[in-house]
């Protein structure tokens, strides 16, 4: 890897498009053990200066509230509870423009390197608002002038939260300048609340999950209840997401996160992560001990934090979360949630060791009712999603880089040119403000380049337990591998929405609608596989098979077990799955018509 080079297989430009798929994802998957995606260093560098710009801004906007003093004062200002809730609701803007996660090349945004506010200031862009036909603020797929007008509420109000001055506050100490004026609070929650009925995207993209439930804990409790809430809120966050973890697709989400990792150079090191390089990539004990690691402490920190009342004990453990969530930041998962991580740090510092336990511990709360209430409430979601997935998406069930996700997987037929391919009639149909990944990375390095880098994309995605099962529906179901390009379902989406994150329910059959709305495709020409999550209580997972023009064509399970038994590239052939509803068209209808 160099730092504007990036490392590629060697292989055959010319002739690689025309490679069997699974070979492809064979030889992807190889090279990924060794370079990750092959990332330029100064993509990095980067991502390092816009967490440099996140931190500077809200230095900024903490510096503009009157009262306090110089930012380089820090004895002046660190103890503000203003600053805390500032951070928050910068953090939220800064995600819900489009800045955070989901941004940049990492992201497979190239291009522009944003989407976000590209897309939600556009009219006619798509937009899925939650339970259509129950919603009734739903109305269509399509953006209208009215839904970028409530987009621009909440940039306007997150806005002037930032600039306001503090307000006097129940419980608050003396000497402070206040906190944030609850009744402009009430105004950004409730503009992300409509927004968020017409487009769950922006509910989703505003980290709703923690920041706007932060921000109802900001406006409605005194203020020691609300440190409490604070703190009791992270815990749930790290517990859940611990919790998750519990399951055996974590390891694979950990061996593929490291070999990806710019700073874990050792190829000796990358490789042992795997049982048997080259031959077998699946994760070996030593990656099985590194998982789950983190995952210990997860479940066993927080209790410290929340119940310690000795400083250095206190101390400690504000050390080993602020080290974990370093370590989730220097991988530059692909997500790229790194604002996120930060915020972290800063927050379990702040309400960790500034507001000790002795005096803000779960005990110090108004009501036990009120903290037993907190707790229920914060948990449900979590519980509910992981009972049943299928319902809830993985943000609000806290179910951070399990690798438990719902996953989809879109096959394009192929033309005799790119421009008449299937995958083309995306940029001539759908409202977007950018074009199709495989045009933007031609436009940078050429169409075999592109395509390559795509296919690096899939071979990541193949790397994970739910890869295999993604390929082997596709197998089953398509006339040819070669006759598709193959598309993971994430990016595809975060092209066509403007902002992805890991959560497969986006790209589900709502989007599939909204898609097929727009581009009137024809049957076998675009073809989606959907997995749903596995349930805490279920070693299987469900899926569906769903053609643009004919829709769902196949549903049934299949088995954990199986999926984690096979290589990225299927060497015994497809997963064993077991079909429980399949339409009487056969593959059949996917062909292309015989020359007769």
């Amino acid at each position: 890897m160099g730092f504007l080079s990036a490392d590629l297989p060697e292989v055959d430009l010319a002739t690689w498009k025309d490679r069997p798929h699974l070979e492809r994802m064979k030889v992807l998957s190889r090279h990924w053990v060794e370079y990750g995606f092959g990332t330029p260093w100064a993509i990095h560098v980067i991502y390092v200066v816009k967490i440099g710009l996140y931190v500077l801004g809200g230095l900024f906007f903490a510096a503009t509230t009157p009262g306090i003093g110089s930012i380089w004062d820090v004895a002046s200002w660190w103890s503000e509870p203003i600053l805390f809730q500032k951070a928050l609701v910068w953090t939220l803007l800064f995600e819900v423009l489009g800045l955070g996660a989901s941004s940049g090349p990492l992201a497979f945004r190239f291009t522009p390197p944003l989407g976000g506010f590209l897309y939600w200031l556009r009219p006619g862009t798509i937009r899925l608002p939650p339970w259509p036909g129950r919603n009734p603020l739903a109305g269509g797929s399509t953006r209208t002038v009215f839904d970028v007008l409530l987009y621009a509420g909440i940039i306007a109000s997150a806005l002037t939260l930032l600039l306001s001055a503090g307000v006097p506050k129940a419980g608050a100490p003396e000497g402070t300048v206040g906190l944030l004026d609850p009744t402009l609070l009430f105004v950004l929650i409730g503009i992300i609340a409509v927004a968020g009925l017409r487009d769950r995207m922006l509910f989703l993209a505003s980290r709703g999950e923690q920041y706007w439930v932060l921000c109802i804990m900001f406006a409605v409790l005194p203020f020691v209840d609300m440190i409490v809430g604070a703190k009791l809120l992270m815990c749930v966050v790290w517990w859940a997401a611990a919790t998750s973890k519990l399951g055996r697709h974590f390891t694979f989400v950990v061996c593929a996160m490291t070999t990806n990792a710019p700073l874990v150079r050792s190829k000796r090191f990358r490789r042992a992560l795997y049982r048997n390089y080259p031959e077998d990539l699946r994760p070996s004990k030593r990656a099985a001990v590194l998982a789950h690691s983190g995952t210990v402490i997860e479940y066993g920190v927080p209790l410290v934090l929340l119940f310690s009342v000795n400083q250095y004990v206190t101390l400690g453990a504000v050390a080993i979360m602020a080290i974990f969530h370093f370590y989730i930041t220097l991988n530059f998962p692909l997500a790229v949630p790194l604002e996120w991580n930060i915020f972290y740090i800063f927050a379990t510092a702040w309400l960790f060791l500034g507001h000790p336990a002795a005096d803000f511990g779960i005990w110090s709360m108004s009501s036990p009712w009120l903290a037993a209430g907190l707790l229920v409430a914060l948990a449900f979601f979590p519980v509910l999603g992981n009972l049943r997935p299928d319902l809830v998406s993985f943000l609000p069930s806290m179910r951070y880089y399990a690798g438990n996700w719902a996953t989809t997987m879109w096959a394009f037929r192929r033309g005799t040119g790119d421009e008449n391919g299937a995958e083309h009639r995306l940029n001539t149909h759908v409202v977007k403000s950018a074009p199709n990944q495989v045009d933007q990375l031609t436009a940078m390095y050429g169409n075999e380049v592109a395509e390559l880098m795509l296919q690096k994309a899939v071979a990541w995605r193949s790397m994970h337990s739910h890869g295999r099962t993604l390929n082997t529906l596709m197998w089953n179901h398509l006339d040819s591998l070669e006759n598709y390009d193959i598309r993971e379902g994430e990016f595809v989406a975060g092209t066509l929405l403007g902002w992805q994150f890991g959560d497969g329910h986006l790209h589900d059959e709502q989007f599939i609608a909204a898609v097929q709305q727009r581009c009137g495709y024809g049957p076998g020409e675009v073809v989606v596989v959907i997995l749903e999550s596995q349930p805490i209580h279920r070693m299987r997972q469900q899926y569906r098979v769903v053609d643009l023009a004919l829709g769902e064509i196949e549903r049934g399970s299949v088995e954990v077990r199986d999926m984690i038994a096979h290589q990225p590239w299927l060497e015994n052939g497809p997963i064993p799955v077991q079909v429980e509803s399949s339409a009487a068209i056969g593959r059949r209808s996917l062909r292309e018509p015989d020359p007769a």
